[in-house]
């Protein structure tokens, strides 16, 4: 695999009311909804590594462990953090963590796996049809 131990990848919101937890059904109040942070979270994944992939392949999640430790409001902006840590085989291991203007807001783990595109997408289509799927 060529994608190096260590690459560092960034993705950033200015939480609007659709990221809330009232608007995503998460809960019931106007803050940050942990879905969202955890999507957030899993864009810096995709954005470390994005690159680096071989032609033909993809990554998918395949496991989350984040801690949401804090409230971020409606209109601060959330910045989530991602560095590849560890590579097993197919897999790929982050840390992550996500900070605001009264720190850190998240932390945790995201583990995705390598896989080839079309094979991946031939695996869950019911038809058996290969799909296309465009390169990101």
């Amino acid at each position: 695999m060529q994608i190096p131990v260590g690459v560092r990848g960034e993705a950033s919101l200015v939480v609007s009311e659709a990221d809330t937890a009232r608007s995503i059904g998460s809960g019931d109040v106007d803050v940050l909804a942990t879905p969202r942070l955890v999507a957030l979270c899993e864009q810096a994944t995709c954005a470390a590594i994005g690159e680096l992939v071989p032609a033909g392949s993809t990554t998918v999640g395949m496991k989350v462990q984040v801690d949401h430790l804090q409230p971020t409001p409606v209109g601060a902006e959330v910045t989530a953090e991602a560095v590849l840590d560890r590579i097993e085989g197919r897999r790929l291991g982050f840390t992550v963590s996500a900070y605001d203007a009264g720190g850190l807001v998240a932390a945790g783990r995201v583990t995705r796996v390598l896989v080839e595109r079309d094979r991946f997408m031939a695996k869950c289509c019911a038809t058996g049809e290969t799909p296309t799927v465009p390169a990101e």
